[in-house]
């Protein structure tokens, strides 16, 4: 009788566990969010109220491209207008010279007569072609100041580029006695229609009347100025 009295109450204590166990877990539980009235997270965290966190729209990619496309590493535009215009520019390349293409230099010759020598050459980075065989030479601005052609020397045409030149002689006195007038400088150019000759200065100042001037030629002997 005792044993039976034993058992059944150690199933009541049993009983009284599970109850007790049942109760607490369901007591300590995780709440559910519905019920508290808590939200429930968001699963794409970047997308706040504010748009901090939105990825870039459409538009603001673009411009972003856009400006990486216009700027170099360096930062400086890329449109290579400025470039296209300033390199290499030699726009005398193959084209008659013209006073600006040139450098005129006067040198006194006392041998084997007495005149000066006009050499010139081509500016750096400037190629061109005497075309027209004789200058333009004159002191001041008076037709009785013009040199007059002799016919001597000539290369038709000479090209100048680099370390090349032409020369021509020029007797500023073919007459005698102590007519004439004296100049300090002398006006050259390529050919009588060039709209910007050179005034080149002389080594002294001479009496001129009545000047003369040889062709252009490549050989210094060629232009010593004489009277045919």
């Amino acid at each position: 009788m005792r044993s039976r009295l034993a058992t059944r109450s150690t199933r009541l204590v049993l009983a009284a566990a599970v109850v007790t166990a049942l109760t607490a877990t369901t007591a300590c539980g995780p709440e559910d969010p519905s019920e508290t009235g808590a939200a429930a997270p968001s699963a794409a965290s970047s997308s706040t109220g504010d748009g901090k966190g939105e990825t870039p729209s459409g538009d603001s990619a673009s411009a972003s491209e856009s400006t990486s496309a216009g700027t170099s590493k360096s930062g400086g535009s890329t449109s290579g207008d400025k470039g296209d215009s300033a390199a290499g520019d030699k726009s005398g390349y193959g084209q008659s010279c013209g006073t600006n293409d040139l450098d005129f230099t006067v040198t006194w010759e006392a041998q084997p007569i007495s005149h000066y020598l006009v050499t010139a050459k081509a500016k750096s980075g400037i190629t061109c072609y005497l075309d027209v065989n004789t200058p333009s030479v004159s002191f001041g601005s008076g037709a009785d100041g013009v040199a007059s052609p002799v016919g001597q020397g000539g290369e038709d045409p000479i090209k100048l580029s680099g370390s090349s030149v032409a020369y021509a002689g020029i007797n500023v006195k073919t007459t005698e006695g102590e007519g004439g007038k004296q100049f300090e400088n002398v006006i050259i150019a390529p050919s009588e229609d060039d709209p910007n000759p050179a005034e080149v200065e002389l080594p002294d100042a001479p009496t001129v009347d009545k000047p003369i001037v040889t062709n252009w030629s490549t050989k210094r002997d060629e232009v010593i100025p004489r009277i045919v």
